[in-house]
């Protein structure tokens, strides 16, 4: 998943990008309003993490126009301030929940991990498909209960087609939402990725939980258990 993280404090700024990308998130980061509000437009995210109180453009304008421009994704505002009315303002403008400075950063990664689950339609942290389980808490994935040895780039992979599960998703838009702009878009990485995540998840070719979509991209094939919904 692509995370966006807009704050123009260096320090902390830089401990949220090494902590979000500790746990396998792809982060991309700018320290000032404008930047933010071209990035939100011109580039897919999966969830933003906007401080209020930034130059050029203060968060609670970026939140407002990104929403006027029917962005979705969703969005934690960070705040300084201990008023309420801050708080108040930035949810109005279309941020989904927000963490007053200072916070823990594993309040925030159980946060954004609610976030992305609920937009994915699920509201437990262990999603199961079968004999197939996907703890986006501590982000390891189970086959049969054993857990399955994952690369980052496969975890990224895997995470985005279960929370995007039936639909078909494009080679670009996996790209696009999972790794960095200078990432090697050359499509033979990705089926490399997905070669490899097949041979891991189904080795005896007996579930296909990822299935090629001729000209189309893929599609992760498996039905959630109704006790992860």
């Amino acid at each position: 998943m692509k995370l966006l993280v807009v704050e123009d404090d260096p320090d902390l700024r830089r401990q949220l990008v090494t902590a979000l990308e500790n746990k396998n998130y792809t982060v991309e980061e700018t320290a000032d309003g404008e930047e933010a509000l071209y990035l939100g437009q011109e580039y897919p995210y999966d969830l933003a993490i906007v401080d209020l109180g930034l130059p050029k453009l203060s968060g609670i304008e970026v939140i407002r126009q990104w929403r006027d421009d029917g962005k979705e994704f969703p969005i934690i505002i960070l705040t300084a301030r201990g008023d309420w009315q801050d708080k108040v303002e930035g949810l109005e403008a279309g941020a989904d929940d927000y963490l007053v400075k200072p916070f823990h950063m594993e309040e925030l990664q159980a946060r954004l991990n609610a976030l992305l689950r609920r937009a994915a339609g699920h509201s437990k942290p262990v999603l199961e498909f079968g004999p197939i389980k996907m703890d986006t808490t501590g982000r390891v994935v189970y086959r049969h209960n054993e857990p399955v040895k994952l690369t980052s780039y496969e975890y990224r992979t895997f995470e985005y087609l279960v929370l995007n599960a039936g639909k078909t998703i494009s080679k670009s838009e996996l790209t696009e939402h999972l790794y960095h702009q200078d990432f090697d878009r050359d499509s033979n990485v990705l089926e490399v990725f997905i070669r490899r995540l097949r041979q891991k998840l189904d080795p005896d070719q007996d579930l296909q939980p990822i299935t090629t979509v001729r000209g189309l991209g893929y599609r992760f094939a498996l039905t959630a258990d109704s006790s992860s919904e």
